[in-house]
């Protein structure tokens, strides 16, 4: 595990959560860097990336809800998550590896991973 992620917990539908993932032996400005989930019998999937292009992305289920973020004097990415719904409940991965940008929805593409950090949404 090249990447620690960090953050998760138990939040009300409507609330914010912001998780963080600390990168202390991959150089990220080297890579596009990405979140991807998993939840429960579900494949894991796409939730935003910064590509190498500094240009942000995120699948229409999180747009307008989440932001993703660099910190590059820390070598750190952040995943801010408002109006979260339970539906985004699951493990959250960080990621890193150098996609090109048509594939940047793909995990496959991604060569460092964190070891996740589970969301619960619930009231």
């Amino acid at each position: 595990v090249q990447l620690q992620a960090s953050g998760g917990g138990l939040v009300q539908p409507g609330g914010s959560l912001r998780l963080s993932c600390s990168a202390p032996r991959v150089t990220l400005d080297y890579y596009a860097i990405g979140w991807f989930r998993q939840a429960p019998g579900k494949e894991r999937e796409f939730v935003a990336a910064i590509g190498r292009n500094l240009h942000t992305y995120y699948p229409d289920s999180v747009k307008g809800r989440f932001t993703i973020s660099r910190d590059i004097a820390k070598n750190t990415l952040n995943l801010e998550m408002n109006s979260l719904k339970p539906e985004d409940t699951a493990v959250y991965y960080c990621a890193a590896g150098p996609v090109i940008l048509s594939q940047i929805a793909a995990a496959t593409g991604y060569h460092y991973w964190g070891q996740g950090t589970l969301v619960t949404v619930s009231s």
